[in-house]
């Protein structure tokens, strides 16, 4: 039997996230934590619900999904005009949000 895990706290900033889903843990950098409080709370939800599916079935968002260049093993997710560049391993670390246009700035 498969048992969900509860839904996330409550959003607070000043916090990095750890969410549990069923198939991985998914750990959100400072950075992207403070980049998903300044947005709107219903864009902030709709990328963190992609950042969830893909966490509990990467297939589900294999359109919107890209291994970036390099040996790192980055990937990058578009959730509209927005880009998560995250690294997919034993936990998905979410690293990066932004527009399209600085995502990939360092």
């Amino acid at each position: 039997m498969l048992v969900r895990s509860p839904a996330p706290p409550p959003f607070d900033a000043a916090v990095a996230h750890n969410y549990t889903s069923i198939v991985k843990d998914i750990a959100y950098s400072r950075a992207a934590v403070r980049t998903l409080a300044r947005m709107p709370a219903d864009l902030a939800d709709r990328i963190r619900g992609r950042i969830r599916a893909y966490a509990d079935d990467p297939s589900s968002q294999a359109r919107n999904v890209r291994r970036l260049r390099g040996p790192d093993g980055f990937l990058r997710l578009r959730v509209g005009d927005w880009r998560i560049v995250m690294r997919d391993a034993d936990t998905l670390e979410v690293l990066h949000i932004a527009t399209c246009g600085h995502a990939y700035r360092d």
